[in-house]
């Protein structure tokens, strides 16, 4: 029976006949090679946090005070790391996290076509983000036979969200991922200094100038009138929700609506009581807000109130397969990888992706070969105790 572990036999196999890894299996090289490799513009968007990026930083370092026991004498000569969401049956708990800056993370320009085709490649689910350089319709397709999910960046006008999330149910996608605290940006120091904001520069936008809602907005379409059509979408961007949202959200789908950003256990109850399908615990990897504890700090408490009625989903500060390992100790049913798949991104396209999904599995795999976890329920048995 293979295992995600198995790709560290790969490599090492390899090396008797002198090749080594393209790209690094680390995180730390993963990190130095990309910065190296992207523009500096590029570069500072995706590397930036908000403020001083003290919570940023928070989110990765807060998992070094989690720490889990072993458990021997236990037969893992065969690991189970599959799960399900919505029905579709998943090989791991781990999925890409939405980032609404993959186009530009390739040299080419279609990271978001690189990032669906590894999740293709490794049945990793891909959260594709309504920011994109290429339609939405294109990057569900690029997943293949993989799940794939639709972040949400709810706009102000009704229509072109509800287009939006049509063509997002229409094109095949699992559930609608509604980001709840990105309706105006944060304070980001890096990008400020160089008054860069992507977006208005055109990039990413591809959703909304395909989309036939946003286009009936415009007085000439964006392929006549590009900087026009920049304006609209900064005017249309951002619908601050509120509880009352709720049933207007509902009813624009029939697909299952998982609300993004829930950081306290009231909201997880509230959301759930408001129809919320699944339970998103993140805070947007410490770039919309600095000052805030580290999001897997708040995941016990939100996964005790969910208690079980609704997955749970985590993002911020994962960046290994022992991160991912720990917040499936403290209860998360799927964990988001967020910025080690972009590195991935810029040094190899959806080759370089895969290899940074496969290296995050088998890590996780083998950690729970070596400490006497042979399944999920194993893990979560197991737990992780603040140290």
């Amino acid at each position: 029976m293979p295992h995600y572990g198995d790709y560290q036999n790969a490599i090492y196999f390899a090396g008797l006949s002198g090749i080594v890894p393209e790209w690094p299996v680390d995180h730390a090289g993963l990190r130095a090679r990309a910065e190296a490799h992207w523009p500096a513009a590029v570069r500072d968007y995706v590397q930036g946090g908000c403020g001083d990026e003290a919570t940023q930083d928070g989110n990765a370092a807060a998992f070094d005070h989690w720490g889990m026991t072993p458990r021997m004498m236990v037969d893992t000569s065969a690991r189970d790391l599959a799960t399900t969401l919505f029905g579709h049956r998943l090989p791991s708990p781990l999925f890409m996290a939405p980032i609404g800056i993959n186009g530009i993370c390739t040299d080419d320009g279609h990271g978001d076509l690189a990032a669906a085709r590894a999740s293709n490649v490794t049945g990793v689910p891909f959260c594709a983000s309504t920011l994109a350089n290429d339609p939405l319709e294109d990057v569900r397709a690029a997943c293949g036979a993989a799940p794939a999910l639709f972040q949400l960046y709810t706009p102000r006008e009704p229509d072109v969200a509800a287009s939006l999330v049509a063509r997002a149910e229409a094109a095949g996608y699992a559930a609608i991922v509604v980001t709840l605290d990105t309706w105006v940006t944060g304070w980001r120091p890096r990008d400020l200094n160089t008054g860069n904001f992507p977006q208005l520069r055109g990039a990413v936008l591809a959703n909304y100038f395909t989309d036939p809602a946003f286009r009936a907005l415009l007085a000439r379409p964006p392929e006549e009138d590009r900087q026009a059509a920049i304006m609209t979408w900064a005017a249309t961007f951002g619908r601050v929700l509120t509880w009352n949202d709720m049933t207007w959200l509902r009813s624009l789908t029939s697909l299952p609506i998982i609300l993004k950003g829930i950081c306290h256990p009231d909201d997880a109850r509230r959301a759930i009581d408001a129809g919320a399908d699944g339970i998103y615990v993140s805070n947007h990897g410490g770039r919309q807000a600095n000052g805030g504890v580290a999001a897997i700090d708040h995941l016990p408490a939100v996964v005790e109130a969910v208690a079980g009625r609704v997955p749970v989903l985590f993002d911020s500060g994962v960046r290994s397969g022992t991160d991912m390992v720990k917040a499936i100790a403290l209860g998360a049913d799927l964990v988001g990888l967020g910025r080690p798949y972009c590195y991935g991104l810029a040094l190899g396209g959806a080759e370089g992706c895969a290899h940074v999904l496969k290296c995050v599995l088998a890590e996780a795999d083998l950690l729970m070969a070596v400490n006497g976890w042979p399944t999920l329920a194993a893990v979560r048995a197991a737990g992780a105790i603040r140290t």
